[in-house]
């Protein structure tokens, strides 16, 4: 996240408490998957806190913040819409699950043949990984995660869909070099969204 450790250890803390907050309150298991992504998006930031405090470099910290935020996520943020969503919507979510897959085959692969390093870069960390075809592997990932909310007929994750797709943009033009890192924060604080889509969840709103 931009600026310290200290705003990765509190922003992730707080989002985390809240993802732990949603997994209570949800009352499906086809809803957990999703109800616990501010959870996992707030330990994600946690890690990140720990990168900065290692000064960057190739240690355990930087490897499973890149595992999270690359692979892991690619894949976990359609699954969790396709899970959650009545079975009438899970056809349109067949190009997010596949560009997630594919997406995330070769980010691992990757991360197993490669070394990721992270960059202190003044109040922003920054990643190096030296992928293939990276405008490619980008745009498969935003497809498989901002594609999913949007597609989801749901208006609370369409909403989510649409912040995290305007955080994208500004990260973008913001940190180039840094996108990945101001991006996951971004979706992180962005992720509490969930709260709400928990909160109004009920029988009839997961019928299929």
């Amino acid at each position: 996240m931009c600026w310290s450790a200290t705003a990765d250890l509190v922003a992730g803390t707080a989002v985390a408490a809240v993802g732990a907050a949603c997994v209570a309150r949800t009352r499906h298991a086809r809803d957990l998957p999703l109800a616990a992504l501010p959870l996992l998006l707030g330990a994600h930031q946690l890690v990140e806190a720990r990168v900065w405090h290692t000064g960057g470099g190739t240690g355990p910290a930087t490897l499973a913040w890149a595992v999270i935020a690359l692979p892991l996520l690619a894949v976990w943020v359609p699954v969790a819409v396709w899970c959650a969503v009545p079975d009438r919507v899970r056809r349109r979510l067949l190009l997010p699950l596949a560009s997630g897959a594919v997406t995330a085959a070769f980010l691992a692969h990757a991360l197993a043949t490669r070394t990721v390093r992270a960059e202190i870069r003044g109040h922003t960390v920054g990643y190096v990984l030296g992928l293939p075809h990276p405008p490619l592997l980008v745009a498969g990932y935003l497809v498989a995660t901002i594609g999913a909310f949007l597609l989801s007929g749901d208006r609370v994750l369409v909403l989510l869909g649409l912040l995290v797709a305007v955080g994208a943009l500004v990260c973008g033009a913001l940190w180039r070099l840094e996108f990945v890192s101001t991006w996951c924060a971004l979706a992180a604080v962005c992720s509490v969204v969930v709260w709400a889509w928990v909160g109004r969840r009920s029988p009839a709103a997961v019928a299929v």
